[in-house]
């Protein structure tokens, strides 16, 4: 996509636009991570097995891959800003759908608010992305890029505390038996004050952003050379680093957002706040690389070194043990209960995961020139990965038990560990 014009604001007058476009990328975050307390809500209130719970993460995240080009099609109608308006709006319906969804005990329906959710936050990303880049001089856009994930990943760690506080109420100590009918309707109940609230937010900030003085991308579609699909394929780095997003996508969903049902099916106490310590590795993850990269390690070793990390932390949730960790005791500090070995492991993936996606893109789309832009978006659309690969978890527990089946992202690891060493090399097929 060819920028031709933009109403860039003076450096001085960037800081309120920036400042309302850090805001939505915590939005994001505390929307997509709150996936991570409400799968073993949901396991609890409506009796979930694994395999059926797993598909609270496939209906979010097969709205990425349903609504990623028609999202396009909106902003080129309507333009940036609106489309960042009626994303929001529509997430701001879906938190609302939430409430009957509790009040009926309907799975259907959750996964319908799910679906809506997650295609609204597909419109709104596919408009804001674009200014993070423009809104700043170009050299220093990594920085800005690096500093929104930073606040989506530290929203994945409010996101679950805000959650037990409000919506579990105390009432995590159900987590190693069958709640009462008279739980489950408090349980229903206690969601719905903070869904109300979570709409009034997104509403709100859906009218400012409306009403901002934000300024409009202009960008001439007319440009645009127009690539058949099937070129992009002659390139293997691509095509490869296309199919490891995809499984890395599924890993960094399943750490972020199974751990709270794993721990629950354990019977640690503290489920709903365990995807905030996954949240809080990623984060530290994600730091370390700003830091290190490229001064001390390259991105293609840095993701060589996190693909290493998440084959041997996998391996050793399916074969560790669930009894307590030496740490225990900083756990304790914080008021939590011990941390049984397998999830702490679970949590450490955070760690491994930070690097991969930012260390992926640019080596997928090495020397692709005019295709960049067709090879940009497969690589938006392997998002797939986060709905797909947690089914195939789920699938896998109801062979297995729990924990055996999480040796499904071993395979996954590996295939990032064969990218990261060769395929990202690959410049033709033969």
């Amino acid at each position: 996509m060819s920028v031709e014009t933009m109403a860039v604001p003076k450096q001085s007058s960037n800081l309120i636009p920036l400042a309302m476009i850090a805001g939505l990328f915590f939005i994001f975050g505390f929307v997509t991570w709150l996936n991570g307390s409400l799968m073993p809500y949901l396991e609890l209130v409506l009796t979930l097995t694994p395999f059926q719970a797993s598909f609270i993460l496939f209906s979010f995240y097969i709205a990425v891959t349903v609504f990623a080009l028609p999202s396009s099609w909106v902003i080129r109608k309507v333009g940036y800003k609106n489309g960042m308006a009626i994303g929001l709006a529509v997430m701001a319906s879906a938190a609302l759908l939430y409430i009957p969804a509790a009040k009926s005990h309907w799975f259907l329906l959750f996964l319908v608010a799910q679906f809506m959710m997650g295609a609204g936050q597909t419109l709104v990303q596919t408009a804001v992305n674009p200014y993070v880049v423009k809104m700043g001089p170009e050299e220093s856009a990594a920085r800005r890029i690096s500093i929104m994930g930073i606040l989506n990943k530290s929203a994945g760690i409010v996101a679950p505390l805000v959650f037990t506080a409000l919506i579990l109420g105390g009432m995590s100590g159900t987590a190693s038996k069958t709640p009462s009918p008279e739980e489950i309707e408090q349980l229903a109940d206690n969601l719905v004050l903070p869904y109300i609230y979570m709409a009034l937010v997104i509403g709100i900030v859906a009218f400012l952003v409306r009403i901002s003085s934000l300024p409009e991308l202009d960008l001439d579609e007319s440009k645009e050379e127009k690539l058949p699909l099937r070129e992009v394929f002659q390139f293997p780095n691509l095509v490869l680093g296309v199919v490891a997003l995809f499984l890395y996508v599924g890993v960094e969903v399943i750490a972020g957002d199974t751990i709270g049902s794993y721990g629950r099916s354990i019977g640690y106490t503290n489920f709903s706040i365990l995807t905030s310590i996954t949240m809080a590795c990623m984060v530290f993850g994600y730091i370390l690389g700003i830091v290190l990269i490229p001064r001390v390690i390259s991105q293609q070793n840095m993701l060589l070194v996190s693909a290493v990390l998440g084959v041997f932390i996998s391996l050793a949730i399916v074969f560790g043990s669930n009894e307590s960790t030496s740490i225990s005791s900083f756990f304790s500090f914080l008021g939590m209960p011990a941390i049984p070995n397998t999830i702490l492991c679970i949590a450490l993936l955070g760690l491994a995961n930070a690097i991969v996606w930012p260390a992926i893109w640019p080596l997928a789309l090495s020397g692709l020139g005019k295709y960049t832009a067709t090879g940009s978006a497969l690589l938006i659309m392997a998002i797939a990965g986060g709905a797909v690969v947690p089914v195939i978890l789920g699938a896998a527990s109801t062979i297995v038990d729990r924990q055996t089946a999480y040796i499904v992202m071993t395979p996954c690891y590996l295939f990032i560990l064969y990218y990261a060493a060769k395929g990202y090399k690959l410049r033709s097929w033969k």
